[in-house]
């Protein structure tokens, strides 16, 4: 289970290094083997231990192929699907494609999700982040089952 926030930082090869919390459960559940694509509603990449990808890879591959919606999904997610592997220094390369869409320079955020991580661009990270916040107040669109969770 992935989870907490890291600050990194990404070489001039696009190399980054896995906090060592990270690469133990990705060792554990993948052998330290990843899948990395974006996210289609931020700027910003998703790392899954490739069983878990193999998993949503699955479900994308039997959306209707002539729904252009799904099309659109397929095309992005699994088009953009990258196999990673971590080296014995625990880092990976990022692709340079994907550097790009994510924006991603020297200073990056990794964000534990559950089953996944997210990789930010520090500058991108703190700016979304901070929307967040000011939009916390709104409690309007909750799903309900919000409403009736205790922290």
């Amino acid at each position: 289970m992935f989870r907490g926030a890291a600050a990194i930082n990404i070489d001039t090869k696009g190399r980054m290094a896995m906090p060592v919390r990270f690469r133990e459960l990705f060792a554990a559940a993948s052998e330290g083997k990843l899948v990395i694509t974006i996210d289609t509603e931020e700027s910003c990449l998703m790392i899954y231990p490739l069983p878990e990808w193999d998993i949503i890879q699955a479900k994308l591959e039997q959306l209707p192929s002539f729904n252009p919606a799904a099309r659109r999904i397929q095309r992005l997610l699994i088009g953009h699907a990258t196999d990673v592997e971590l080296d014995a220094n625990g880092r990976i390369l990022l692709p340079a494609v994907l550097r790009e869409y994510a924006q991603l320079e020297k200073k990056a955020i990794l964000l534990g999700q559950g089953k996944k991580i997210e990789l930010w661009s520090e500058s991108l990270w703190n700016a979304r982040r901070d929307d967040y916040l000011q939009e916390a107040s709104d409690t309007s669109d909750l799903p309900d089952a919000m409403h009736d969770l205790s922290l």
